[in-house]
């Protein structure tokens, strides 16, 4: 299903300038959402991570549901249905704490799909691994680190050429991908893994209690990248306010599909942990493994390399639709005046050349990763641990900013609240607030059940990958010059902007109060002369 979005007429201020309103409201049924938001945060990739746990998995899938993708959810669509104007979480950030910290979410967001990129390319490599036989040479195969290197290269920068051609190419294989890449190789999973146990098959499961223990932090560090498995919920939340009664409805969208979404994860981890012993289980290839063995179970092994062909295209769909994604955000922001001119030029299908190959050259470091670490598994981890953390920082940054716009802009018009009041604002930013910072520090730690090396070299790969991205768009932020501002864009201003306070001073307006044409061209000439006044080093 496609993302549905909300259509827009053309107007124009009286100046001659053209400006964007929306009018698709109520385009969006609840029963859409709940696909929508599934659909955002559902990946086979990361099910063998999980499967390790065994029973413990379905635990750690529910606690996260409870204290990540629940009051995240909660919290990031009474901020989209408030701040309705472009943006998304750099509008959020930047209307409670200024440009600076906006910007800096807004690139953590895009680092986070970059530092992500290299796990999602080292999969493709071991599924690509995976379509031959015998299992030997392909299990062999997928753990060589020069392998792996060159597919992954080799596909990011197949994706990003074609991806030149406009994202109308880009669409086509990442529709068809997740089709036959993740939706039908998903459902089979569950399918064939339910027929197994129901014939009697040898189960690899072993009797473990349901609840850890929670006293060795390193057995349950991978438990922590369920929060980047669910992340992807503050990009749907931007759809609020094209539902006919987002009070009503979201609630009951979110709930809907933080249920389906658990118990997919949930069968397709524990499916894993049925056929492939906890020993044995690898990150990158037990899914792979998985299927070979169902099928092998039923003197049909061939078809488990025919699935390798079908998650190959699917990671690739997956790649084609993350390569220009992020990037097309980060332009948008960036025109505001926060990189140079030349990053914020598109060809003439619309895309931005120049950042689409800064992103490149971002995985392509990040990937040389696999010469340092012992293992091809060990380098996934390592970069799905720091996506995690870097993830984690922006969340934490939306809950902040949420709960200074509630006190500083308690009279702005809000298309859905936070339920309970002040008591379930507390509550929801709590929970939540805590379990992201306990994932984030937990994901510091190198997993007890992957052989990593030496510990002082990964934890010291962690910290420094994630201070030297931290520091990036601050530094970019303070070295910004009043040239890199495209006279031709015209991003709507801020409310501190329009009202002429700073961002931590209490609104003025009353409830309700939406401001005039005359008072947003103003704000916008301010902003412009203020963007242009500012020292830079």
């Amino acid at each position: 299903m496609s993302k549905p979005t909300a259509a827009a007429t053309d107007t124009y201020t009286r100046s001659g300038r053209k400006k964007q309103v929306s009018t698709a409201l109520g385009t969006i049924t609840m029963m859409g959402m709940a696909i929508m938001i599934v659909t955002s945060v559902l990946s086979m990739r990361g099910l063998p991570s999980e499967a390790k746990f065994g029973i413990q998995s379905i635990f750690y899938y529910v606690f996260a549901a409870i204290v990540f993708l629940i009051p995240f959810s909660l919290v990031c669509a009474e901020l989209a249905s408030t701040y309705t104007r472009p943006g998304g979480l750099y509008r959020w950030v930047s209307e409670a704490f200024g440009t600076r910290w906006g910007w800096t979410a807004m690139y953590l967001e895009w680092q986070t799909v970059i530092i992500w990129f290299p796990t999602v390319l080292m999969f493709a490599a071991a599924s690509l691994a995976y379509v031959f036989w015998p299992e030997s040479f392909d299990s062999a195969l997928a753990s060589n680190k020069v392998y792996t290197l060159v597919i992954a290269m080799l596909v990011y920068w197949a994706a990003t050429f074609n991806s030149f051609r406009g994202q109308g190419s880009a669409n086509v294989l990442t529709n068809y991908g997740g089709l036959f890449g993740t939706i039908i190789p998903g459902a089979l999973l569950i399918i064939l893994g339910i027929v197994y146990v129901c014939v009697g098959k040898p189960v690899m499961l072993t009797a473990e209690p349901f609840f850890p223990d929670f006293s060795h932090f390193s057995t349950v560090v991978l438990a922590a990248s369920i929060f980047l498995f669910y992340g992807g919920m503050e990009m749907q939340a931007v759809h609020i306010n094209d539902m006919r009664n987002p009070a009503r409805d979201f609630p009951r969208a979110m709930f809907l599909a933080v249920a389906v979404t658990v118990v997919l994860y949930a069968a397709g981890t524990l499916i894993i942990g049925v056929v492939v012993p906890a020993d044995n289980i690898n990150l990158l290839q037990s899914l792979l493994v998985a299927y070979k063995s169902l099928w092998a179970s039923f003197d049909l092994a061939w078809l488990g390399n025919v699935m390798a062909v079908f998650i190959l295209f699917g990671v690739l769909g997956q790649v084609s639709a993350l390569v220009t994604g992020p990037s097309t955000g980060l332009m948008a922001v960036a025109q505001s005046g926060y990189l140079p001119r030349g990053l914020q030029k598109v060809n003439s299908k619309g895309v931005n050349k120049s950042i689409l190959v800064i992103a490149g050259a971002f995985v392509s470091l990040l990937t040389l990763i696999l010469l340092v670490l012992p293992t091809v598994e060990s380098a996934y981890q390592i970069m799905s641990q720091m996506a995690t953390v870097i993830y984690l920082v922006m969340v934490l940054m939306i809950y902040v900013a949420f709960l200074r716009l509630r006190r500083v802009a308690s009279g702005q018009r809000r298309g859905f609240r936070v339920p309970g009041g002040a008591a379930g604002k507390w509550v929801v930013c709590g929970v939540g607030m805590a379990g992201a910072l306990a994932a984030m520090l937990l994901s510091f730690l190198p997993p007890a059940q992957i052989e990593t090396g030496s510990p002082v070299v990964y934890i010291g790969i962690l910290v420094a990958g994630v201070a030297l991205f931290i520091a990036i768009p601050l530094i970019i932020y303070a070295c910004r010059k009043p040239s890199w501002r495209n006279p031709q864009s015209h991003f709507y201003p801020f409310n501190w902007q329009i009202e002429g306070r700073k961002p931590w001073e209490k609104s003025q307006w009353a409830p309700g109060y939406e401001p005039t044409e005359d008072e947003v061209e103003a704000a916008e000439e301010r902003a412009v002369c203020d963007h242009a006044s500012q020292r830079h080093c």
